[in-house]
């Protein structure tokens, strides 16, 4: 899914905005995404499971590297960040943002939205993918959703 996803978006035109702590970062469809669906999906399903408590998750692309560790707290998700790099070089200014607390439904519900047009853009130009495991956990993500 990654590999499509590389191919279909324009490095240069598609960017999805990460806002942390009234602080934007850019993301790139035809990259950062694609770098990070491997590990996106999975995220997202540990965190809808009842008994979630915590989880951590590198994001491992060049623009975009970082590792979060995120736990439960009440109906929340504290994020904590270490952050290696990123568009911009903003790795300083986040880091002096410090953790972010989001509701744990906004959370999965701001992802599913950037997944629900990833599955739908895949499907409008009939990819053919060669494993489609994490298209179809994507699915059910937006299915549940």
């Amino acid at each position: 899914m990654a590999v499509a996803v590389g191919e279909m978006y324009s490095f240069a035109v598609q960017d999805a905005i990460l806002v942390w702590s009234l602080v934007p970062v850019r993301l790139s469809y035809g990259y950062d995404l694609a770098a990070l669906l491997d590990d996106l999906v999975p995220l997202l399903e540990e965190t809808r499971r009842a008994g979630f408590s915590d989880a951590e998750v590198f994001w491992g692309s060049d623009t975009f590297s970082a590792e979060w560790r995120i736990v439960r707290e009440g109906d929340s998700l504290r994020v904590v960040a270490r952050w290696h790099s990123t568009l911009g070089n903003y790795e300083s200014l986040l880091a002096e943002r410090g953790d972010v607390v989001v509701p744990a439904r906004e959370f999965v519900g701001q992802w599913v939205k950037l997944l629900r047009r990833i599955v739908t853009d895949i499907e409008a130009e009939c990819v053919d993918l060669e494993d489609d495991d994490l298209f179809r956990r994507a699915k059910a993500l937006l299915a549940a959703a």
